[in-house]
Parts: C-alpha cells; structure tokens; sequence
C-alpha cells in the first residue's frame, strides 16, 4: 500500500510540474519525508497525507478513487478451475478504508 500511496503522490505533484521542495514546504512536512513518502519507505499517517494533498490542491477522495483504480487494475480476478461449482477458492473480499 505504502509504494501506490507514494506513486500516486509522485505522479499528482509531477503531473502539476512542481519540485519536492515546493510540495514539501506548502504541506509542511520535511523535505526528506516526503522523499520517502513517495518511494514507498515511509507510511504517512492521515494527517500528513491530508497536509500534502493540500499542498497538491487536491482531496483525501483523491487519493482514495486513484488508489481503488491502481488496486483494480493490479489484481487479476480469480478464474474458477473448469467444471467447478461454487465459490471461487482464496477470494475473501477486500477492503479499505482510510481515516482523515
């Protein structure tokens, strides 16, 4: 999760053209911080995302409807083997929620 909250992050602050510096001031976080934020070394808590979303203009909903994208696009359904009936084995729901 820490790695595509970081992506996400990167590509929204380069997408807007603007440095780690300028990101990192405007959200108040260190510089380093949101460095390793966003390669995925560190874990934000929601207040420091809120604060960097901000920075970015953008909403914590941002995040979150990206994220359920990226995860979409990365988890491949599970196929049920041929002539099999009921449940497709190892596909519990999944869920996330994040507080701000």
């Amino acid at each position: 999760m820490r790695d595509l909250i970081g992506a996400t992050l990167r590509r929204a602050r380069l997408e807007q053209g603007r440095t780690l510096q300028d990101v990192a001031e405007a959200a108040q976080v260190s510089l380093p911080y949101l460095s390793e934020i966003e390669r995925g070394r560190k874990e934000p808590s929601s207040e420091v995302l809120a604060a960097v979303y901000r920075a970015l203009g953008l909403q914590l909903v941002d995040l979150v409807g990206d994220l359920h994208m990226q995860l979409r696009l990365t988890t491949a359904p599970a196929r049920r083997p041929a002539g099999r009936v009921g449940p497709v084995p190892n596909t519990a729901p999944r869920a996330m929620a994040l507080a701000a």
